[in-house]
């Protein structure tokens, strides 16, 4: 009896031993097979049973739990007749309507279909969804006519300035007017000078008592004269030898009378002088004034400026010495000109770039403040050119929205010249893209919100 107990309880030792082992064996094997690792990053979608980093990425993959085991064994297997595939069951055997043998039911994993719609979500002047014609960007040479608005001014280096050689009071004024015009050897003014009269007073006595000394008499001459006597009223004072302390200022030159103070370098006055003809000079009859004091000016109108406005996409195209066709508002009679000088500032108020160029003005035909249309022939300019219609200006950049697999992306464009209704881009697209040929209203049209239907 002993024997066999110890029979028995040594069997039973074994088999606890077997059964513990093989349990310890299944719960490792059971550990490794469902602990699963993935990437953080979700649209990689790459899974491992072992950690270690993502192969698509780089990321470290992370546990994520027990992966989902596949039903492998009979009792997950799906049996069904192929004449009633309503009937399904578990196990093997008949089908109980028509007693065919039942056939084991293969589940294809239905592919998921992605629906995503982040593209519509984009912010509307960055992506828009639609169908629009297209255009491919042109590389080739354009050249064209640019018409220049312009304006007939002074020439500000043709003008002479009457300024006071001696101190003294306006006795009287021969001119009035802004704008008046005169002719050379034209009376001015008359002017009272107790200096001018002291200086005669010289001169007189050395020609009557000292008419031998004639450097005394020259040199008397030449004060005269610097005082502003012409060479006529010495000669009548040394006949008449009497002392006349009012002196008339003659025209040096033809031209027209201008306030001092009012003839800048921009000759900006011209432009107005239309408008303020009647206005009067601020210089009166009875006005003391000093020496080297300017009165005013005579502006000669023999030769005379046209001023042109660029833009800003032109200013480039036009050059010094580069010919230009000038008509006016008055007839279609056309000149020819050359461009003199182009301003290198911008005008603030306009936003446009200047060019001047010198015009002949014997006739009087070109009177300042008449208006100017200038056309000028541009050089062939190479490049890559889209309609102007086909990009959108957004502040300072260029927008053009280039075709997609699903809809239209912006593109911002670099930017250059603008010549014939063409914009020459110099960065940001090429030749092989397609953009929307007119895109100027897609800043309000309800493509922005318009979306696909879903097949």
């Amino acid at each position: 009896m002993n024997k066999k107990l110890k029979y028995s309880l040594l069997f039973l030792g074994f088999l606890l031993v077997g059964i513990s082992l093989f349990m310890v064996n299944k719960k490792i094997s059971f550990s490794k097979a469902e602990t699963v690792y993935t990437c953080p990053m979700p649209q990689d979608s790459v899974f491992s049973d072992k950690p270690g980093d993502c192969p698509k990425c780089g990321m470290k993959l992370i546990p994520v739990g027990k992966e989902p085991k596949e039903e492998t064994t009979a009792s997950a297997a799906i049996y069904t007749c192929s004449m009633h595939p309503e009937i399904e069951q578990h196990e093997p055997g008949n089908c109980p309507i028509c007693g065919m043998t039942l056939v084991q039911k293969i589940t294809v994993a239905k592919k998921s279909e992605n629906h995503s719609i982040d593209y519509l979500l984009q912010n509307t002047n960055e992506f828009v969804v639609g169908d629009y014609p297209v255009i491919h960007p042109k590389d080739t040479a354009i050249s064209t006519q640019i018409k220049l608005p312009g304006i007939v001014i002074y020439d500000s280096n043709a003008t002479v300035s009457i300024a006071a050689r001696i101190g003294g009071r306006i006795e009287k004024m021969y001119v009035n007017y802004k704008f008046q015009k005169v002719v050379k050897g034209q009376k001015l003014f008359d002017i009272y000078s107790p200096e001018l009269a002291t200086a005669q007073q010289n001169f007189i006595y050395v020609l009557t008592n000292d008419a031998q000394n004639h450097s005394i008499i020259k040199a008397s001459r030449q004060k005269l004269a610097l005082y502003g006597m012409t060479l006529s009223q010495i000669n009548a004072l040394a006949v008449a030898k009497k002392v006349n302390p009012v002196v008339t200022i003659f025209s040096p030159e033809n031209g027209l009378v201008q306030a001092a103070e009012e003839m800048t370098e921009n000759s900006s006055a011209g432009m107005n002088a239309s408008a303020t003809t009647t206005s009067p000079l601020p210089i009166k009859e009875g006005d003391y004034i000093q020496k080297n004091e300017q009165v005013f000016k005579l502006v000669n109108t023999t030769k005379v400026w046209g001023v042109f406005n660029v833009g800003q996409g032109q200013s480039s195209l036009v050059k010094v010495n580069q010919p230009i066709r000038i008509k006016t508002e008055l007839d279609d009679t056309e000149m020819v000109a050359k461009v003199n000088f182009v301003e290198t500032q911008l005008n603030p108020s306009e936003r446009t770039n200047r060019i001047r160029v010198y015009l002949k003005n014997e006739n009087g035909r070109l009177p300042v403040g008449l208006r100017l249309e200038g056309r000028i022939e541009t050089h062939s300019i190479k490049g890559i050119w889209l309609p102007k219609q086909a990009l959108v200006s957004v502040g300072t950049k260029k927008v053009a929205f280039v075709k997609t697999t699903k809809g239209f992306q912006a593109h911002s464009l670099y930017t250059g010249v603008e010549v014939g209704g063409f914009i020459q881009i110099i960065d940001g697209i090429s030749t092989q893209d397609e953009v929307i040929q007119n895109a100027q209203y897609l800043m309000d049209s309800e493509a922005f919100i318009k979306t696909t239907q879903r097949e």
